[in-house]
């Protein structure tokens, strides 16, 4: 397959996933509907930036949860801060007035403040994954043993948030929040300008997402994981990209986390749980890891299907053994995802277009194999 054809099936693909979800709203009006076609596009945006680290720096992220809690706890501390009874209530939230808490915390007092807590929701999360990159990568930990760590986080973290009942709402987590309104406008849970907000998200995503992998940068990212010793030897700090791939996609996952808060209208510890870290990483594998717009795709798929058939009166006690089945056929037929299909109706189509026959084998993904070599020619030239 010539890299002109498949970088115009891919530019076809992006642009047709775009207008597709900004044309939805104007077939479907029903609230509770856009609600959840939000909530998948959300889902999205998170698998996609576990993409950024697993599948073009080979980081495999077991925490990813944390940065999307983290997020969402965010956007709930400026929603709380604006409730009614808070305003009438002497500042301070009813879960702490309920644990005795008499004055705001300090930490929570920047949150009056619609722009630190946007900063908050993605700048936290990265200062975070810095932290613990910084360590991690220097020491040069790799593989299984950074999957470990990121999980031992997101425990230490979850269980942080849930002793810290007076400051975070514990178990119950942050409820009762007011709409979210910027710039005259009204971000309603079930309204279409908090779908619209979901969807043009996603979109910046994945421009971002492409700017940064068609880098330099982003070479040397997908090199790291073809090859992490021949990188080094070319003189590359290693460490410092893994870091940087680390970073920008807890601060996107924490993005996600807020979008989640206005969709969901709640924060809460179970945001921040094992299973829906280990949900991301199943959605980025369905969708094909090795493409940001694949692994997008793979969770608004799946948590589609899923909701379908969890909602059905016909599949309640059999769904998730539907879902199992699903999972099985996609790793046995489609190895390298979803996103492989848009190869194969390619090479298909091109077949047709010229009258050829023969056997029709699926083509592996346009990801960056060769990434070591072409970082070699680059050093050269």
């Amino acid at each position: 397959m010539s890299t002109r054809h498949s970088s115009r099936a891919w530019i076809y693909g992006y642009i047709a996933v775009c207008v597709v979800m900004l044309a939805l709203p104007l077939f479907v009006s029903d609230g509770y509907l856009l609600n959840k076609f939000a909530r998948y596009i959300i889902f999205g945006i998170l698998s996609l930036a576990l993409c950024l680290s697993w599948g073009y720096a080979g980081i495999l992220n077991l925490g990813q949860a944390v940065s999307f809690g983290l997020g969402s706890y965010c956007m709930a501390m400026a929603l709380k801060l604006r409730t009614i009874p808070i305003q009438t209530g002497g500042g301070v939230p009813d879960f702490m007035s309920w644990n005795n808490v008499k004055t705001l915390p300090w930490f929570w007092e920047p949150f009056h403040s619609y722009a630190f807590a946007i900063f908050a929701g993605m700048a936290v999360p990265a200062i975070l994954a810095f932290l613990l990159g910084w360590f991690v990568f220097r020491a040069r930990v790799t593989g299984v043993y950074v999957a470990i760590i990121t999980l031992a986080m997101l425990v230490v973290v979850n269980l942080l948030i849930i002793d810290a009942q007076s400051y975070t709402g514990g178990f119950n987590g942050i409820t009762d929040l007011t709409t979210l309104k910027l710039f005259g406008i009204a971000f309603d849970a079930y309204s279409k300008a908090t779908y619209y907000l979901a969807a043009f998200s996603l979109i910046a995503a994945l421009l971002i997402g492409l700017a940064i992998i068609k880098s330099k940068t982003g070479l040397v990212m997908q090199a790291i994981r073809d090859d992490e010793m021949r990188v080094r030897y070319f003189g590359y700090d290693v460490a410092h990209y893994q870091n940087f791939a680390f970073c920008v996609s807890a601060a996107i996952a924490g993005f996600a986390g807020m979008l989640y808060t206005l969709v969901m209208e709640f924060a809460s510890p179970t945001f921040l749980n094992v299973s829906i870290s280990l949900s991301i990483v199943i959605w980025c594998a369905v969708g094909g890891r090795a493409s940001l717009l694949g692994a997008a795709l793979g969770a608004i798929v799946v948590t589609g299907v899923q909701g379908s058939l969890s909602d059905s009166p016909k599949f309640l006690d059999t769904w998730m053994l539907i879902m199992g089945a699903l999972f099985i056929a996609v790793v046995l037929f489609l190895p390298k995802g979803l996103v492989s299909l848009i190869d194969i109706f390619e090479q298909r189509f091109r077949k047709q277009a010229a009258g050829g026959g023969g056997p029709l084998t699926p083509t592996a993904l346009p990801a960056a194999a060769p990434a070591a070599s072409e970082l070699r020619q680059d050093e050269v030239g």
